[in-house]
Order: C-alpha cells, then sequence, then structure tokens
C-alpha cells in the first residue's frame, strides 16, 4: 500500500485505460501515474526499478491497443505542463515529450518555420511520435531531430545528440524509457505558404482514412516498397469483421471498433489479416500498434 500513498497526489490504482485510447478498448492499469514534474517522474520510475514493477509509457494512445484482461504494473502519462510545453528560439523548437504533436506543428507554422508541416494528421504526442518516428509520404520527424533529452528506466537524465540517434521507417534509437524532450532544427519559411502547404497535405490525408468519429487505428506498418493497405485489399479483406471489430472499408490499413466491441475482436483480427495476407501474398506484416 506505500507504493501508491507515496505517491499519491499523481498515481491511481485500477484505473481504465479504454478513454486513454483511440480504440477505447481494453481493461485497466494497475496503476495510471501523470507526475508534474521532471523530479516526480524521476522518483516514480527509480522506485519502480527498485520494486520491480513493470512500467509503460502512455503517449496520445492512437497506437496502444489495450488487452481485455489489462495492464499489470505502473502507467506513465506526460500529462504535466512542464512535459507539454512548447518553445521557439529562432529556427529551433524545442517540444516536452507530452506536447501533442499537432500542436507542435502548428506553433511552428505559425512562427514561419517549415519542416513538420507534412506530419499534420498523425496523431499522439511528441514522445511518441519520436520514439517510433512517425512519418508520411513528405518525411519523418527524425529527420529535424536535432537532439533529445531521455530518461533511462533508473531515472537518469541522459541528452541524446544528433549523432548518437539512430532513425528508421517507423523506429528509433530512441529506446529508453521517457524522451522528456527534444530540439527540432526547421527552416524559415512564409506563415502563410506553410498553412496551404499542410492544409493540402491534410486533405489529401484525411479523404482515404475512417470517418473522424470511428473508433480506428492504423495497425500495420508498410513492408518495404509496399503498401499494407494495397496488400489488405488484394487479399480481399477490406470490410472483413470478427464481432464488432472491422476492416475499414476506405482505407484497409485501419481497424474500426464499432460499439461492443472488445479489445479481443480487434486482436483476432488482426491475426486473421495476418494470416491471410501470408497464406495469399506472401507477405509477412508486421503491427504498427503495440498489443500490450
Amino acid at each position: 500500500m506505500s507504493f501508491l500513498t507515496d505517491f499519491k497526489t499523481f498515481l491511481r490504482a485500477d484505473e481504465p485505460l479504454a478513454p486513454h485510447t483511440w480504440f477505447g478498448l481494453g481493461g485497466s492499469a494497475e496503476y495510471l501515474a501523470e507526475p508534474e514534474t521532471v523530479d516526480q517522474l524521476a522518483a516514480l520510475v527509480r522506485r519502480c526499478k527498485e520494486d520491480q514493477m513493470p512500467v509503460r509509457m502512455l503517449g496520445g494512445g492512437s497506437n496502444i491497443l489495450v488487452r481485455d484482461e489489462g495492464v499489470p504494473g505502473v502507467v506513465i502519462k506526460l500529462s504535466g505542463d512542464e512535459f507539454s510545453k512548447i518553445v521557439v528560439s529562432e529556427s529551433q523548437v524545442t517540444a516536452g515529450g507530452g506536447a501533442k504533436l499537432g500542436h507542435v506543428i502548428s506553433t511552428a507554422i505559425r512562427e514561419g518555420l517549415a519542416g513538420l508541416e507534412t506530419l499534420v494528421g498523425i496523431p499522439g504526442t511528441m514522445g511518441g511520435a519520436l520514439h517510433g518516428n512517425a512519418g508520411s509520404h513528405g518525411g519523418d520527424v527524425g529527420q529535424r531531430t536535432a537532439k533529445a533529452t531521455v530518461m533511462t528506466r533508473s531515472g537518469e537524465l541522459v541528452e541524446r545528440t544528433r549523432e548518437e540517434m539512430v532513425f528508421a521507417y517507423r523506429q528509433s534509437s530512441l529506446d529508453e524509457l521517457v524522451i522528456v524532450e527534444a530540439q527540432f532544427d526547421l527552416e524559415s519559411d512564409d506563415p502563410v505558404a506553410l498553412t496551404k502547404r499542410m492544409q493540402k497535405h491534410w486533405i489529401v490525408k484525411k479523404a482515404s482514412q475512417p470517418m473522424s468519429h470511428q473508433s480506428a487505428g492504423c495497425v500495420f506498418k508498410n513492408p518495404r516498397g509496399m503498401s499494407a493497405a494495397m496488400l489488405i485489399e488484394q487479399a480481399g479483406l477490406k470490410g472483413t469483421q470478427i464481432g464488432q471489430a472491422m476492416v475499414s472499408d476506405r482505407h484497409a490499413n485501419f481497424i474500426i471498433a464499432d460499439e461492443g466491441a472488445s479489445s479481443d475482436d480487434v486482436r483476432r483480427l488482426i491475426e486473421l489479416v495476418q494470416s491471410r495476407v501470408q497464406e495469399r501474398l506472401g507477405v509477412e506484416l508486421e503491427t504498427e500498434i503495440e498489443i500490450w
């Protein structure tokens, strides 16, 4: 009981995780922590290591599927202002790991700084975007990352320079427990032209995705030189349904969780899509979402 007592100002027991994810599914976290400061975060992380308590980071919840039985240990969410700040200095933007990627993009555009606008429409936090090197056809977030401050599983703060970081398709070398903040090198540009460019990317992206009111997530990584959505469609799986989970008929790399869906419905549908694409097209699909 002392674990809960020691961090009672920002720690809750048996907290439902469904409201914190885009799918809106799954069970509860044994503990959900929302520290307000770096010191609180470090103290919690050190304690978890001492007690051998499992720890996971939750960003915007757009790439997470929580199992129906829930998650043991501590789930940490960087909700406090200290983790959400966005600072602009000349052609650099520094953002906390808990800042929403969309807010970072709109701040840069308002300040006339180019380089992140092609990422518009990608959900989640800055930390999550860096961890998975979020990107689109116009590039990825790693291309603009100058340095990052991370926290290890021992609660130690470490700065990673550009030379120390490696970014690849939907992955990065930033695999420490927490990305506390990051700095991006951008280029001066006309805010009006930038806004138009961003709107164009947004329109193209949204035209092919499920409706905004649907609980959906992009599920698979694109295999090298191929489109996961195209492969799923070629395998005849658009509209395939298990329980109340369905492969989107607008974009086959999205799974829609209708009312009454369970996390298990989605997980079983993911496995079905993987097996059918492997069987019919000989391609192994790797999930982009994490299943907890």
